[in-house]
């Protein structure tokens, strides 16, 4: 596992721009999200995405405290309630701002190795998945204030 450098807002348009769908599930993919996972760590944040790492693909991890899920291809199936919080980012380090989302989720994606699953997730999860999906769209928190 390495510690990737993590893109910060201004320096690349990768950040930007919507991620493809993540096709082959292999070695390689395994390593990265190993990467991820040890990289988001390591920062203190609880969610990271493929474009935060300079990969344009449709995948990210989530870790609220709870355990870490690995979410590839992600689907909002469902969503609830609403909520306003502060979110900040690692690509945006030191800046927080108020962000209403759904307060209640249904996301259908692939493990990696391609199985597909459905999480739930309310609260700071739902908050967290929702914020890592929006960077496969290439959009951003600050986007959403």
């Amino acid at each position: 596992m390495a510690i990737r450098n993590i893109v910060k807002y201004g320096e690349d348009d990768v950040l930007r721009k919507r991620c493809r769908s993540q096709l082959k599930f292999d070695e390689r993919l395994h390593q990265v999200l190993d990467d991820m996972a040890q990289t988001m760590y390591a920062a203190e944040g609880v969610g990271l995405a493929a474009p935060q790492v300079g990969i344009l693909r449709r995948f990210c991890i989530v870790d609220v405290g709870d355990g870490l899920i690995e979410l590839i291809n992600p689907v909002l199936v469902q969503s609830s309630g609403k909520q306003t919080g502060e979110e900040g980012c690692l690509s945006i380090p030191g800046k927080y701002a108020e962000v209403t989302r759904a307060m209640n989720v249904t996301v259908r994606a692939q493990d990696r190795f391609g199985k597909t699953f459905e999480v739930k997730a309310s609260e700071l999860k739902a908050r967290a998945i929702l914020h890592e999906m929006d960077h496969l769209d290439g959009i951003l928190y600050i986007d959403r204030v």
